[in-house]
């Protein structure tokens, strides 16, 4: 039987279309008494075999969206942002379960909440306010080998970043990475438990997309509290990546589920679609979405530790932070969760890393607690064109000229991922003075990155 069916039945859309189909692949076909069951839902609310269904029928009756009278406070950062990742925001904020959002200078248009979307809900979560990518992140270390290692031993770091590190969807280690995360509970959420193996295979790869792993200077012009070394210049190993394909899966089953238990909410809303935190699907989502922070963490770890380890240095800083996450956290005098999807957690005191591109500074910045924007961030400079118009007005010749210009040795990367693409890192930093402060700059010099061709999984 055919969705469409189930509603010439009376069978409203959302969760009862789901426990419908349950009923329908049980051994025995009970679709004969849906009708029934549809017409007079509360008769049946007890029911042992048609209750489920019957209380999501009443729940849909109770649930319906109805537009707010006003929308949820938010607030701007930036005077450049394009108008449909705006009007992505205002749409966010007109969702019955907002609570407040905030829009960074870096913004630009996604799927449901835009690039550099803030959105603070009540006891739910919102899968594509999260992003695809789940706990994106990025994690900087500071090595003890000497700075003229990026002249003199420039081609040692190159072929060791070779060796140790691989890009592209389906990259993957045929001796895997060890790490404890893979000791950790997978069978939190069936998604999860199904791609496990093939976590453990991309464990410490970094896809296609934006992500990189670039060798650079790291500049620190006075001491910080924070930092365990003194003010100078360092070398210094910087990467960008997520969770990978599991990350991926788990972020377009539990979207699904969501548009299906919302399907009454407006077009332009459906990628905002919610799970109850109290409800199944959202207590496996949000366990999901945590162990996938987990493994996007270890997958830096396991770059880190092996270039570390192989080109024998120490690590004499370590900085990291996600920028695709949810978090618990107390705003407005209640818990609130915080969706931040490409936006940095910059609560006051908390360190993070917000990058330019392969041939402009990142910077390692203090968190200035600015309660007005939840406590946030921008995560990067924030793309101005597409991909498909970046191959369109780029071409390689010139390009590359412009990054060995710049001091940069690129071993591999996509034409839709050159600085050209970016805004100014400067001025997206100085949109953002109240809500962060630059600690340190880190000016990249050697950058791998996907090779051309491969599908962004951002």
């Amino acid at each position: 039987m055919k969705i469409t069916e189930l509603h010439q039945l009376g069978i409203p859309k959302g969760d009862a279309i789901l426990r419908a189909i349950d009923l329908l692949r049980s051994p025995k076909n009970h679709s004969a008494r849906f009708t029934e069951v549809a017409q007079n839902p509360e008769t049946f609310a007890n029911d042992k075999v048609f209750g489920p269904l019957a209380s999501a029928i009443i729940d849909a009756s109770e649930e319906a969206y109805v537009p707010r009278d006003e929308p949820a406070p938010w607030k701007q950062w930036g005077n450049d942002l394009d108008e449909n990742a705006v009007q992505q925001m205002r749409n966010a904020c007109d969702l019955p379960v907002a609570v407040a959002g905030a829009l960074m200078p870096d913004a630009h248009l996604g799927y449901g909440l835009p690039i550099g979307g803030v959105l603070a809900t009540e006891n739910c979560v919102i899968p594509y306010a999260v992003g695809v990518d789940i706990a994106c992140r990025m994690k900087l270390t500071v090595l003890d080998l000497p700075l003229n290692w990026l002249d003199d031993k420039r081609d040692k770091l190159k072929s060791q970043l070779s060796r140790d590190t691989k890009f592209g969807i389906g990259a993957k280690f045929s001796d895997p990475h060890q790490h404890e995360v893979m000791d950790a509970d997978w069978s939190v959420s069936p998604i999860t438990q199904r791609f496990k193996d093939k976590a453990w295979s991309q464990l410490g790869s970094s896809g296609s997309g934006n992500h990189f792993v670039e060798f650079g200077v790291l500049k620190i012009a006075q001491e910080q509290p924070e930092f365990d070394i003194k003010a100078g210049e360092y070398l210094a190993l910087l990467s960008h990546s997520g969770s990978r394909g599991t990350g991926a899966n788990v972020a377009a089953h539990y979207s699904k589920i969501a548009q299906a238990q919302h399907a009454d909410l407006p077009r332009e809303l459906m990628h905002l679609s919610w799970l109850d935190l109290d409800s199944q699907a959202g207590g496996e989502y949000w366990a999901a979405m945590n162990l996938m922070g987990e493994y996007a963490a270890a997958n830096h770890c396991c770059i880190h530790r092996s270039l570390a380890k192989n080109l024998g240095a120490e690590v004499l800083l370590d900085i990291e932070n996600h920028h695709n996450f949810a978090w618990k956290e107390t705003h407005f005098g209640k818990e609130v969760i915080v969706h931040r999807k490409g936006a940095t957690p910059a609560g006051d005191g908390v360190l993070g890393i917000i990058p330019g591109s392969m041939a402009t500074p990142a910077y390692v910045v203090r968190g200035k607690g600015n309660t007005a924007s939840l406590s946030s961030a921008a995560h990067g400079a924030g793309r101005v064109m597409s991909r498909t118009k970046a191959k369109k007005v780029f071409d390689w010749p010139t390009e590359k000229k412009r990054i060995e210009d710049a001091g940069v040795t690129l071993l591999s990367a996509g034409l839709d991922e050159v600085p050209g693409v970016y805004k100014d890192i400067h001025t997206v930093m100085a949109a953002q003075q109240d809500l962060v402060e630059p600690l340190a700059q880190f000016d990249p010099k050697i950058v791998k990155m996907a090779k051309p061709g491969e599908r962004p999984e951002d």
